[in-house]
């Protein structure tokens, strides 16, 4: 008779789908807008939504491997200053699986600064005001919900005067820069307030001997002041 002791089975571990999709954002005609992908494949085959991939464990070294690897393959391009914005996840997110999971990254770009392609797995790219986008409740998965975070977030970032100076050339007048501004808000700004919260934290300054000209009166050029 053997004396081995009997081990309890081993527990069984179901994995969630784990996914990254990327909310690009930037100022089009205007408005503040998303870039948004066709889906050409199940689920959600022909609706919009936000490009996005499965992490590759083959291929993906950690999560900002991830997001460039699917930036690459959806868009064909890389994306700098893509910022981490949420983790999504639930039982209810992908009908590919029982629980769902996804990164969230999103970026503040100028749409002329980069030249997306529709890749892998995308039949088309569209640029679309974020206001008609956070109420479509036909966009793919919970995409809309994520939309309205990733404008909420960078809204919240130029209501704290952390600016969008990579919209703006090294040089701008304070006109430029408040009309910046005020597309990603979606609202106008006091003229003096704005100026006023400037100087007082410091973020540009005058360069000396530059000026703005053309049919209106000249304006100072300005630079942002690193820190």
């Amino acid at each position: 008779m053997s004396n081995a002791v009997q081990q309890p089975p081993a527990k069984v571990h179901l994995m969630p789908f784990c996914r990254v999709e990327i909310a690009i954002l930037s100022i089009v005609d205007d408005h503040l807008c998303v870039l948004l992908a066709k889906r050409s494949q199940a689920p959600y085959a022909g609706r919009w939504g936000l490009p996005g991939g499965v992490i590759r464990i083959d291929l993906d070294e950690d999560l900002e491997a991830a997001v460039q690897r699917v930036a690459r393959e959806r868009l064909e391009v890389e994306l700098p200053f893509l910022r981490q914005l949420c983790a999504v996840g639930g039982v209810s997110r992908d009908p590919r699986s029982k629980w769902g999971l996804s990164i969230v990254y999103r970026g503040l770009l100028p749409a002329e600064a980069f030249d997306p392609k529709a890749g892998k797995r995308i039949e088309a790219l569209t640029w679309r005001p974020v206001e008609d986008v956070m109420v479509d409740a036909k966009l793919a998965f919970d995409h809309a919900q994520l939309v309205a975070q990733a404008v909420t977030a960078t809204r919240s970032e130029v209501e704290r005067m952390e600016l969008p100076f990579g919209f703006l050339p090294e040089q701008f007048t304070l006109g430029e820069l408040q009309a910046t501004c005020e597309q990603i808000l979606g609202r106008r700004l006091d003229k003096s307030s704005f100026r006023r919260k400037l100087d007082e934290r410091k973020l540009v300054m005058p360069i000396e001997g530059e000026m703005r000209t053309g049919a209106f009166r000249p304006a100072q050029l300005f630079m942002r002041v690193l820190r």
